[in-house]
């Protein structure tokens, strides 16, 4: 299928079956991609069930990583190119039964050091996340019908900060694509959160990783937004793999945000203690 065809595709996703909805809340994504229900891609025999198979098999490469910390750097482009730069340390804790853990601390500049962002990512209903403002020392909800707003600034929707959980989603496959020189798989992805910025997002896997390499989103006219990009993917502990850079490109507005990683660190010792909403005000 053309890039063209893909990006002006307008198909309404199929809606899944009961009993797949049934095992998608019952049953955690790692079962599935290892062939419960028969949802490995050599199984799958719809767009629907090859686009779930190829979203569970990318799940199940990236888990078991247990916690991580990193350090990055946000730059910040304007519609003429202007920059501000600021930076940030971020940690993630792996959870058995639910989404992940998140928090990001800003260090740089000094206008906003100490401002804190923890998110709970759920694998069903809407997540919980929670912006702490140190010039009021208050620890702020984001509510749901926010998410879909400005992170601190950037291109980035609170949203897309969070963890990206399987069951959040109705999929379909597209087709088959190089994205620089990378064979790719061709997802589309449909949110259920009704409030969600997105009506659908196209994202490119690998086939070799299963690793995101691209993820257009559209908003909800159904109108080209951004474009998210990852560069420059390194490998950890011999299994997990993480982008040093990631852009995201608005192209409504002509901004852009691009996210510089370094310093990745795993099994680091973390608790859930290190993401409560009291570690937010701790958090320097």
């Amino acid at each position: 299928m053309s890039q063209k065809s893909i990006y002006e595709s307008r198909t309404i996703p199929q809606i899944l079956s009961p009993l797949l909805l049934l095992l998608l809340a019952l049953v955690p994504a790692t079962l599935f991609a290892e062939g419960l229900g028969g949802f490995s891609l050599d199984r799958a025999k719809t767009p629907e069930e090859k686009g779930l198979a190829i979203a569970l098999e990318a799940d199940l490469r990236d888990s078991g990583f247990g916690d991580t910390v990193a350090e990055l750097q946000m730059v910040l482009r304007n519609l003429h190119g202007e920059e501000s730069k600021r930076r940030m340390r971020s940690s993630t804790l792996e959870m058995e039964t639910d989404g992940d853990r998140s928090m990001v601390v800003f260090e740089e500049p000094r206008d906003v050091k100490g401002t804190a962002f923890l998110s709970f990512t759920h694998r069903s209903g809407p997540d919980d996340q929670w912006l702490y403002l140190p010039a009021l020392k208050r620890v702020k909800r984001i509510a749901s019908n926010n998410k879909s707003g400005p992170f601190m600034g950037s291109e980035f929707a609170y949203e897309d900060i969070a963890s990206q959980e399987v069951e959040k989603y109705t999929y379909k496959f597209i087709g088959e694509e190089e994205v620089d020189g990378e064979a790719a798989y061709v997802v589309e992805r449909y949110p259920l959160d009704k409030k969600s910025g997105y009506t659908r997002q196209v994202t490119w896997f690998d086939q070799t990783h299963f690793r995101p390499l691209k993820i257009v989103f559209y908003d909800r006219k159904d109108a080209l937004l951004k474009t998210l990009t990852y560069h420059a993917y390194q490998q950890y502990k011999d299994r997990f793999w993480r982008a040093e850079q990631m852009k995201m490109m608005n192209h409504q507005t002509g901004k852009s945000t691009v996210l510089v990683w370094e310093g990745y660190q795993f099994a680091t010792g973390l608790s859930e203690r290190d993401f409560d909403k009291n570690s937010l005000k701790r958090a320097r």
